[in-house]
């Protein structure tokens, strides 16, 4: 593993909510400027660095970029709180741009962004909220949530129910259920789930879709990374899944909570940004299908065509694209020449 050392970089979202940059420095001096690296829901900003020998964050040094992992209000690192992806939009990226810029005196910068990070983040590039953002790769999923009917189903009827005893759901209750409705869903997982002995892997997998396992493929992991895996899930809100719930049903993108700079729907106008994006997902997704960034791609292609750009990653799922074992081999050339491509 290469030798790096981490700055941490405090902001403060727009609604003054704390949150904070890891600056990561290598032994190479970069020269092709900032990329801000945007985790999902209930993980933080060290989901990108699995035990590997070149984790994304290596290989991105390695190729002369200046990276900037952000923890918004999702992560775990932070205090656990009731987050919509609005609030992410409108409070947290462009916030957290603005840091990576003042802090590294460049006038744009680039971003790699993962799926709930990529649906808030696409929300605040729709609304015209991150206009410094020249370049974007997005994995997963962004304006068009696509998933089996079996997990719409669950989002349906499940979410309501849970919510009713639960403000949260943390993969953690795996290993350590505190009180009645953590052991009950625990027990509920051990039933329904045997792929594995990790029971932070199983209960990821009920929280997050259908699916055995639903984050990942277990073929793409190795021992050290399935066992990595228990510390870097927790708290998600009932609030998220609200609010997908309501996405899924319309099939794009859909504001929860009607604040002021951000459309209610954000696929009924032309995105507000001239970034090219590249959609990125993993064939063998069991979260979010890959079509919902085909999807995706098609509109952003419809609005400006020939500009942006669609790569589906055959063997691979969710997020095993980034912690993969042979991910540096595989899927991150792929994702570097999407940042390495010029734009106009």
């Amino acid at each position: 593993m290469s030798t790096t050392t981490d700055r941490i970089v405090p902001f403060l979202a727009d609604d003054g909510m704390p949150c904070n940059l890891v600056h990561v420095l290598g032994r190479r001096t970069p020269d092709k400027g900032p990329v801000m690296l945007v985790h999902g829901a209930g993980v933080r900003a060290n989901i990108f660095r699995p035990p590997v020998q070149v984790s994304f964050v290596d290989y991105l040094l390695r190729h002369g970029y200046d990276v900037w992992l952000e923890n918004w209000r999702a992560s775990i690192d932070l205090p656990k709180n009731p987050w919509t992806l609005d609030q992410a939009a409108l409070y947290d990226h462009p916030a957290a741009v603005r840091k990576v810029l003042e802090e590294s005196g460049a006038a744009s910068m680039k971003a790699v962004i993962h799926c709930q990070g990529s649906t808030s983040f696409i929300m605040s590039t729709i609304a015209g909220l991150v206009p410094q953002v020249t370049t974007i790769v997005s994995n997963a999923v962004s304006l068009h949530p696509r998933v089996s009917w079996i997990s719409h189903q669950k989002g349906r009827y499940a979410v309501p129910l849970v919510g009713k005893v639960t403000d949260y759901l943390n993969p953690q209750w795996g290993d350590k259920p505190e009180g009645l409705v953590p052991t009950v869903l625990r027990g509920l997982v051990k039933l329904t789930h045997h792929e594995c002995r990790n029971n932070v892997c199983r209960f990821s997998s009920f929280t997050y879709g259908t699916g055995f396992p639903v984050l990942w493929r277990h073929e793409n992991l190795n021992d050290a990374i399935h066992d990595w895996i228990r510390g870097e899930f927790a708290n998600v809100p009932m609030t998220f899944f609200r609010q997908m719930t309501r996405c899924l049903d319309a099939g794009h993108l859909l504001a929860q909570d009607d604040l002021p700079g951000l459309p209610s729907d954000f696929a009924a106008a032309a995105p507000k940004t001239k970034a090219r994006v590249a959609f990125v997902a993993g064939q063998l997704n069991r979260c979010f299908a890959w079509q919902s960034q085909q999807a995706s791609f098609d509109w952003f292609d419809h609005h400006r065509p020939n500009y942006h750009s669609l790569r589906v990653l055959g063997g691979y799922g969710h997020l095993d694209v980034f912690i993969g074992k042979n991910a540096a081999r595989d899927t991150f050339p792929v994702l570097l020449d999407e940042l390495n491509r010029p734009v106009s």
